[in-house]
Parts: structure tokens; sequence; C-alpha cells
């Protein structure tokens, strides 16, 4: 993609300067509409893994893949000029090395055009991210529940309470020290959330974490009502889409099966019509 043809308005260095600003608008998207209906809404759009479990069926989001997120990265990308686009790095994808990492952060930016790539993990992940840093990759940081790594975890826990609140802290500080420019705060306690949040000098951006984040952030088609499969408690409905749809689905079907649709206007006539 040529630079002439693309007007970036957010960079980087742009959402880590809004810290302690007006809070920062995040949500995922994994096509070109959806792209294009944010573009003039929302500050940052998320290409998230989260597009195996929304989009592909799959029970969580280990079953990714590179080849996934470089097709829904590229086609978000063909939706938006102004806001920053960041695309998630899929599991096995960068755990391996800071080498590893770097060769598939940069086919994600390469294929795409994405602006930032998102990793998941803090202390361990923090050499990685310093090498991607140093070398032109900037950095989104996800910590707390990080669902790449629900095995471990033990599900979709909430993460920092009692004596694991230590470590969340810990995780935050790294990496911010490691280069992160922002950092996703998922299903973390309130009080524990606004603490990262006034100790850190980057952003933070919450999803079941605080009002106090320096942003927020939702799974588009949770938000709109689309995904129904289950319902998060950290997630607001602003729309009823799912809902919508299947009763014009319903719709759609009664009047094929009445042969009221297609009706005279939506045919054409064997002759070409006189003006």
């Amino acid at each position: 993609m040529s630079a002439s043809n693309r007007i970036t308005a957010l960079t980087p260095s742009d959402i880590r300067a809004r810290k302690g600003g007006e809070p920062l608008v995040t949500l995922t998207a994994y096509t070109t509409p959806m792209a294009q209906m944010m573009e003039d809404h929302v500050d940052i759009v998320l290409v998230g893994d989260s597009v195996g479990m929304v989009l592909h069926g799959l029970p969580d989001t280990l079953g990714v893949t590179m080849e996934m997120m470089c097709l829904h990265g590229a086609a978000v990308r063909r939706g938006l000029k102004k806001p920053l686009l960041v695309i998630d790095m899929p599991f096995g994808s960068y755990e391996e090395s800071p080498q590893q990492a770097f060769r598939n952060a940069a086919r994600i930016m390469r294929e795409t055009g994405a602006d930032a790539v998102k990793l998941e993990g803090g202390v361990t992940m923090a050499e990685t991210i310093a090498f991607l840093t140093s070398r032109s990759i900037p950095v989104m940081a996800h910590i707390g529940l990080t669902p790449q790594a629900i095995n471990t975890l033990g599900g979709y826990k909430v993460q920092g309470r009692g004596e694991d609140r230590d470590r969340v802290m810990a995780d935050a500080k790294a990496v911010e020290e490691a280069g992160a420019f922002s950092v996703v705060l998922e299903k973390t306690p309130e009080g524990l959330s606004d603490e990262i949040t006034q100790a850190l000098t980057i952003p933070t951006i919450g999803i079941g974490a605080s009002a106090g984040c320096d942003g927020q952030v939702l799974v588009v088609d949770d938000m709109l009502g689309l995904f129904t499969a289950f319902k998060p408690k950290f997630v607001k409905r602003f729309g009823t889409l799912g809902v919508d749809g299947e009763e014009a689905i319903k719709a759609y079907a009664a009047e094929v099966r009445a042969r009221s649709f297609p009706a005279p206007e939506h045919v054409f006539a064997d002759e070409v019509p006189q003006k």
C-alpha cells in the first residue's frame, strides 16, 4: 500500500501521549465493512484473535493462525484511514523466542499494513517486547487474563486478586519498561486496575477492568449483540443486531416460501422498458 494513499491520524506515539487525557476508544474488527463503520468514531481498531471464536466458531483462541490474522488484518486495513490499527499475534507465533516473534510480527505488518502488534504476557514477554520495539515494531501489551494461557490459568478467571496482585502489577511495570506503548488490562479487579493506571506512564486499556483506565476495548460483535453464544460480565450490549438479524432472516424465509419475494419491483422485464 502506497504511503500516499493513506492518512494515519493516530500513531503509537500519539496513543502514548494520550495518557491521562480523553479516554481512548478501542473496538475489535475483522472485516472491511465493520472497519468502515468505526472510521469516524474510534481511536484504535484491534484485529483480535477473538476472530477465531466470533467468526470461525472455534472454542477458544488457541487455534487461530497467522494466515487468519493476516487475512482479516488486511481486510480491516482496507476500511481504515484514521484510527490506529493493531493486530494480535496468535498463539505460538511469538513465545518461542524474540527472533521468532520478530519474524512473525514483521510478516503481519508487511502483509496487512498494521501500525502495531499486540501480544500477551508480562514479565515473561518483556525481553520479546524490548526486542521488537528496538527493531521498529510498536507493541501493545496484554496482561491480566490472557486468553491464550487459559490452560495454565485454569480458565477465564479474574486475575490479580489477593496474593496474585503483586504478579499482575509486576507484569504491568515490566511491559512498560520493555517499551510497550500501551497495555490491555483484562479481567483485573477495579482497585488494582486503577492502581496500575496511576503507576504507569503508558495508557491502560481496560476490558473488564475499571472505568478509570485510560481507555476501553470491547469485541464489536459482543457490543452490537451479534455474538450471542455467551455474554461475559464486562460486556454491555449497545445493540441487538443478532436478534434483529434472525428476525430479518425469518421474514425473508417466510416471503420466499409464500412466493411474495421477489416482488415485481425486484425482477426484470423481458423487454427493456420504454422511457
